[in-house]
């Protein structure tokens, strides 16, 4: 395609399940080179396959793109020139040209049914042929046959005439290509007997008709384009430019990403869909980020760049055309370094949907609450995903907690001075004001005068009103928690201590 043409770009999934990485790594990839050429970038639902449909993938796909921060310029909810926008909308289009090209000889109608086409594979196995497939007898047929076989009713699917002979080239601007040997592809279906076109054919038909100059898609497409090429070259249409990028592999590196395969060599599975990341706590800007530097490089020594970067600095030429495991710990890595980058209001109120499943709240009651926007600042820099909150949280947001009493013994101490401790220091935070600046020298000046060690008094009160061993900061988890509830859980800690000086 010359470069006076507008760049046009195409997202074109088909709706048979949730949107999967590897086509939002495509997606970004049309998305940034629409975006680096003040071109278009168009989705097109390609649902012709009807035994396959899945009607929520299509929703699905929509919300990942726009959390994904990859708006389209054209296609399903908002409409465009070029519509519909959906294949199966499209339908008397591709008729037209199938029409046409047997009209003009470049396709034929053929009436061989299932069973003699299985019978024929199973000849072809038999035989242990090279190339399994048609093998074109309808092609030849003559008119008189023709006209017998329609006389019948028999159902027609329309195959592409591929040439006999020869060897079909095309370009692929990321890899040199090698010919194609045109016997190896035989005559493939253009319209089923349904009369839905193939994905082969409305992909055609529709980049033409919507003047679609660039195709990124899978490198699992590269076995296709022959059919392709000689379809635009019956038809007399300009071909488009084609880049095929690479798979995404598992994080192995060993096969292609599925969901069969596990994130590590542990339990945890691996998450193959953009639902389970967003489900799963990671931010938007770190999976825009992650899938772009998944085959493309901002620079050798630059991992992280922003949205507004990555348009600058991206051009097609530039995508490697090696397939590369899955970096989940570059992900988690990323995630992070974007949580400590936004406002604690801001991520206060993306933890929110995290926190009130976590903790069964609504949304609205555990906005409303004092404590979060001050556990928030506290735990922004421990987190690696937003679902890390929970856990780290949760004892500020229920009335009572548990814990093996145990844990309320510092290391160094018994039951009886782990108690004697706790006393002292309940007597003091029950006369001191409750901010930070005056908890945290008060209680560091009580654990000299108790002769202890700071972690040893910090760690009996961190169970004692926590919970846990690890915790948010203790002196911002006491404010956090406020007097009243501080005061009440040291008194509880205290009867476990007595309870287990005298079972001692």
């Amino acid at each position: 395609m010359t470069s006076n043409h507008p760049v046009r770009v195409r997202m074109a999934p088909s709706p048979t399940g949730y949107f999967h990485l590897g086509g939002a790594r495509t997606a970004l990839f049309n998305w940034l080179y629409a975006r680096h050429t003040g071109g278009k970038f168009i989705l097109r639902i390609e649902d012709t396959d009807q035994t396959r449909y899945v009607p929520e993938s299509l929703q699905d796909t929509i919300d990942s793109l726009r959390w994904l921060g990859l708006d389209y310029d054209e296609g399903p909810e908002i409409g465009g020139d070029y519509g519909p926008y959906f294949q199966s909308q499209r339908l008397p289009l591709y008729h037209q040209w199938s029409e046409w090209l047997i009209r003009e000889g470049h396709a034929y109608r053929c009436y061989c049914s299932e069973e003699r086409l299985d019978a024929l594979r199973k000849e072809q196995a038999a035989r242990k042929e090279d190339a399994l497939g048609y093998d074109r007898h309808c092609r030849f047929l003559t008119t008189r046959e023709r006209a017998e076989m329609e006389a019948t009713g028999a159902r027609a699917v329309v195959r592409f005439a591929m040439p006999l002979e020869g060897q079909t080239a095309f370009v692929d601007i990321l890899r040199k290509m090698k010919p194609w040997e045109n016997s190896q592809v035989r005559d493939p279906i253009l319209i089923k007997s349904d009369g839905f076109p193939t994905y082969h054919f409305a992909n055609v038909v529709d980049d033409h008709f919507m003047a679609i100059t660039h195709i990124l898609r899978g490198d699992e497409w590269l076995s296709s384009v022959p059919l392709h090429v000689n379809l635009y070259r019956a038809f007399g249409w300009e071909m488009p430019v084609y880049a095929h990028v690479p798979l995404i592999l598992d994080p192995s590196g060993v096969g292609k990403l599925s969901k069969r395969k596990k994130r590590t060599e542990g339990n945890e599975d691996l998450l193959t869909f953009v639902r389970e990341y967003r489900d799963a706590g990671y931010l938007p800007e770190a999976m825009f980020n992650f899938l772009a530097v998944m085959g493309w490089a901002y620079s050798p020594d630059t991992d992280l760049f922003s949205r507004e970067q990555a348009v600058a600095k991206f051009d097609i030429v530039d995508i490697n055309p090696a397939a590369g495991a899955l970096p989940m710990s570059k992900l988690d890595w990323m995630n992070g370094h974007y949580i400590r980058q936004l406002s604690p209001a801001d991520l206060g109120e993306r933890l929110l949907p995290f926190l009130a499943e976590d903790l069964g709240w609504p949304v609205a009651a555990l906005a409303a609450d004092p404590a979060l926007p001050l556990l928030v600042p506290l735990i922004q820099e421990r987190l690696k995903t937003l679902a890390d909150a929970g856990e780290l949280v949760d004892f500020a947001f229920v009335a009572e907690i548990s814990y093996d009493p145990q844990m309320l013994v510092a290391k160094g101490l018994t039951a009886a001075q782990s108690l004697a401790a706790l006393e002292t220091a309940h007597r003091l935070l029950s006369g001191l004001p409750f901010t930070v600046e005056v908890l945290e020298p008060a209680l560091r000046d009580l654990a000299v005068e108790l002769s202890l060690k700071p972690g040893q008094l910090f760690g009996i009160l961190r169970v004692a009103t926590t919970g846990k061993n690890v915790a948010p900061p203790l002196f911002g988890s006491l404010v956090a928690l406020g007097r009243e509830r501080t005061l009440a859980r040291c008194t509880q800690a205290e009867q476990l201590l007595r309870q287990l000086e005298a079972g001692s």
